[in-house]
């Protein structure tokens, strides 16, 4: 079984999970999370990703102190004794910042998966400092409000802070782009979203019913770690994402 366990890399925590004993590791994810958020967040993630053998590593909110998250993250990518092909995973601002660090053409950054990439600054009329609201607009998965109300190291109203962005731009990112966002995303809607995508040839956005901002642990996270999965086999086999499972026309 897959455990969480939490290291340090340059005075940042680092959560955890690797492939079960015996089995052959197939990817290392390392994960950035967004606005109050820390790695342990991810467990149920973390503990899903891994069972199907890759190594997960999560670190802190990048808007808390981006040179030392940038500083572990490319030092674990760096790291030849995690398996390729290693790719970075960023959630709300955490995207926006695994982003950056592709454009920047990180080494060892094999690919990039941007769950809830916020496309501006926080709207105004969402701003508020009242805990069911921001629930309201981060989840409808009982289990992970639940979480996070019992969180301690949860910073609340993380959520309303400006992400200080004007509109993120892909441009300039060689590496496969995988897009996961929420069909009823309200703080960064999924309209604006597409546009973004669309700007960048050849990345892939896939959009979840039902799902709010925090898509990697809403109430369809088993359909985001799916989805997740099939992206890495297919990167695993080809860089150019060539499909694996076909559905045949039967007509």
């Amino acid at each position: 079984m897959s455990m969480n366990r939490v290291l340090m890399s340059s005075a940042q925590p680092v959560h955890s999970w690797d492939e079960p004993a015996g089995i052959a590791p197939r990817g290392t994810l390392v994960l950035l999370p967004g606005r109050g958020e820390h790695g342990g967040v991810y467990e149920r993630f973390g503990r899903r990703i891994s069972a199907d053998g890759y190594r997960v590593r999560a670190l802190g909110d990048a808007s808390s102190d981006p040179e030392a998250i940038t500083e572990a993250a490319t030092k674990l990518l760096r790291d030849e004794t995690h398996p390729g092909p290693r790719v970075l995973v960023g959630s709300d601002t955490g995207a926006a910042h695994a982003a950056q660090l592709a454009a920047l053409g990180t080494p060892g950054l094999d690919a990039l998966i941007l769950a809830g990439l916020p496309t501006g600054p926080h709207p105004t009329e969402t701003d508020t400092a009242d805990w069911e609201d921001e629930l309201e607009q981060r989840t409808a998965c009982p289990t992970h409000r639940g979480r996070l109300t019992a969180d301690e190291a949860f910073r609340r109203g993380a959520l309303a802070a400006p992400t200080a962005l004007e509109s993120p731009a892909l441009d300039g990112i060689s590496v496969p782009v995988l897009g996961l966002h929420g069909a009823e995303d309200t703080v960064s809607p999924l309209d604006a979203v597409r546009r973004v995508f669309r700007g960048l040839p050849g990345a892939e956005l896939v959009s979840l019913g039902g799902t709010r901002h925090d898509v990697l642990n809403d109430v369809t996270h088993r359909t985001a770690a799916a989805t997740v999965v099939l992206f890495l086999e297919r990167l695993r086999l080809d860089s150019g994402l060539a499909p694996i499972a076909v559905t045949e026309d039967l007509r």
